[in-house]
């Protein structure tokens, strides 16, 4: 099976993503957030730099879950645009969560 390339869009995502993730895990270790999450530093240090724009789901459920960050949050953050957010997730301010 031949994988098409990313488009600009998803590329976008996967950088929002690893930027919310970066946010949220704060001075918490990059090795104890990943294992605590059960996934190997090497993919956590991937999807925070954006060099895996479209991780599985149960990884970024995972890793989501040891940062406290619920997954509407995180859906939120990786489909907003500089002109606002294109898709909602429950209508909660993007970055809700982690100001608590």
């Amino acid at each position: 099976m031949v994988r098409l390339p990313l488009t600009p869009a998803e590329v976008e995502r996967g950088q929002r993503l690893g930027a919310l993730l970066r946010r949220a895990r704060g001075q918490r270790s990059m090795l104890g957030t990943a294992l605590a999450a059960g996934v190997s530093p090497e993919t956590l240090r991937k999807i925070e730099s954006g060099r895996v724009a479209t991780p599985a789901f149960p990884t970024i459920a995972a890793i989501a879950d040891v940062l406290g960050l619920s997954l509407d949050t995180v859906w939120s953050e990786i489909n907003q645009s500089d002109g606002g957010p294109l898709l909602t997730g429950s209508g909660h301010a993007v970055g809700e969560r982690l100001a608590s």
